[in-house]
């Protein structure tokens, strides 16, 4: 399939949803409110690491360099006052913009006493001056970025990275806490879970619990390349799916067949007994996963390595007893796909702008790559409702167009292309998406993030 993506799609009127409400009591979903409840503000997509795992380092990335400006980020002002979180980063490292601290500042006079502002970072360049200058501007929450425990993969995995730098940044937050009389300042970690480092991630909590980290957000790895394929740990099945081969699968040891002869034996002409009751245990497994309106890939079910899982498993089961001794707030990931989808993108009201000022909905339609998420190439367009240099915040908010889009992705009736047997389809292998096969105009089908294994600070 070609490289090749289209421009980004600027989506200005939809009639269809003209009758839509715009809501502003806070008791309605942040969704429907008649402004955004969190922003995303992608400070630079500049950056002084070349982590291989990046988007950045992929040859299907679309992404144009630059930082945002001043007075693009003043135009944010009118959502300021009803934030419950602004977060300032996107693709690059947030302290290689020097305008930072100030947009810190200009958010937290408007904000409510009870919007917090944060943002991830690799921590090389936060050292005790620029520490103290972020906690004085009025910074809330920083995550800063460790994939490992050992130098030796930490330098590996964040090329040009080192753990000692991480050492240092925790340092300085926790002097720079004291010195600003900001003791609520909260401080904690993102791990990026791999083959290469999964194993160290209950040393890497224990690690950084030592040095002060409050929270810690862990997240799988995106594979945006192919040769990232092997790195990823999460397994490319629903959960609900997994839970329901799991029952089959027990009934066939009771009855001593092998399910996993299903292809063999489904096409022959005449079977056996035994390979009848094969075919008729699948076809009621597939019965019953459409009557509960769960996606069945059988080849992938097939071919789970149920002693990997239950390691992965035993290795959060590590991590959780480590954070609860420690006292660190742990967000893990789901180890499997989630069947029950839920986008906190846009349930919780989040808005994303990019450097130069587009508005998108979320992580996965925020820029244009190619991604292997699933197994197989995909590549993503950005989803864009307008730009801040043509029109307010709150006007791109309030659009027909976005409005529409929200209420379509709540109603969840898109196609779960992970689990589908037939994708990648020609729905979704295009250079311009324009439906689904459910025909809906919402390209989330192939979405991973609201199945639970992506992660971020929100």
């Amino acid at each position: 399939m070609s490289q090749r993506v289209a421009s980004p799609t600027v989506e200005l009127e939809n009639p269809v949803a003209d009758s839509l409400p715009v809501v502003a009591d806070p008791a309605v979903s942040p969704a429907r409110r008649a402004h955004p409840g969190k922003l995303f503000v992608e400070s630079t997509t500049h950056c002084n690491l070349g982590c291989f795992m990046c988007v950045k380092q992929t040859a299907g990335c679309g992404m144009t360099e630059g930082e945002m400006a001043p007075d693009l980020f003043a135009t944010l002002e009118p959502a300021f006052p009803h934030l419950e979180a602004l977060v300032l980063n996107g693709v690059g490292e947030p302290l290689l913009n020097p305008g930072l601290e100030q947009f810190i500042a200009r958010a937290r006079r408007s904000m409510p006493a009870s919007g917090w502002i944060g943002f991830q970072s690799n921590g090389l360049l936060l050292d005790n001056s620029r520490a103290r200058s972020l906690v004085n501007a009025g910074l809330d929450k920083i995550c800063l970025s460790i994939d490992a425990a050992s130098p030796e993969t930490f330098r590996r995995l964040r090329e040009g990275g080192e753990l000692l730098a991480i050492d240092r940044a925790f340092s300085a937050l926790s002097a720079a806490r004291k010195e600003c009389q900001r003791p609520e300042l909260q401080v904690g970690i993102e791990f990026v879970l791999m083959n290469s480092n999964i194993r160290e991630l209950p040393a890497a909590l224990a690690w950084a619990a030592d040095h002060g980290a409050s929270f810690a957000i862990v997240t799988h790895v995106l594979p945006y390349a192919e040769q990232h394929g092997d790195e990823a740990v999460y397994v490319n099945c629903t959960d609900e799916a997994i839970a329901l081969f799991d029952v089959y699968q027990a009934k066939a040891r009771r009855e001593e067949i092998e399910l996993s002869r299903y292809f063999e034996v489904r096409w022959k002409y005449s079977r056996s007994p035994a390979e009848q009751r094969i075919v008729d245990l699948v076809d009621d497994l597939k019965s019953e996963a459409k009557e509960r309106d769960i996606f069945l890939d059988l080849k992938k079910l097939f071919r789970l390595d149920l002693g990997r899982i239950e390691e992965l498993e035993g290795v959060f089961a590590q991590a959780e007893a480590i954070a609860r001794a420690r006292g660190v707030e742990l967000r893990l990931p789901e180890l499997a796909l989630r069947e029950k989808r839920r986008c906190s993108f846009v349930e919780e009201g989040g808005a994303f702008v990019s450097w130069d000022g587009n508005v998108s909905p979320c992580y996965f339609l925020w820029h244009r790559y190619s991604c292997f998420a699933s197994g197989w190439l995909q590549e993503v367009q950005p989803k864009v409702f307008g730009n801040l240099a043509q029109r307010g915040i709150l006007d791109i908010w309030n659009d027909t167009a976005f409005r529409s889009f929200r209420e379509n992705v709540l109603a969840y009736d898109y196609p779960n292309c992970s689990g589908c047997g037939l994708a990648p389809c020609d729905y979704i292998q295009t250079e311009e998406f324009r439906q689904d096969c459910h025909i809906k105009d919402v390209p989330c089908g192939a979405c991973l993030w609201c199945m639970g294994v992506f992660q971020c600070l929100r």
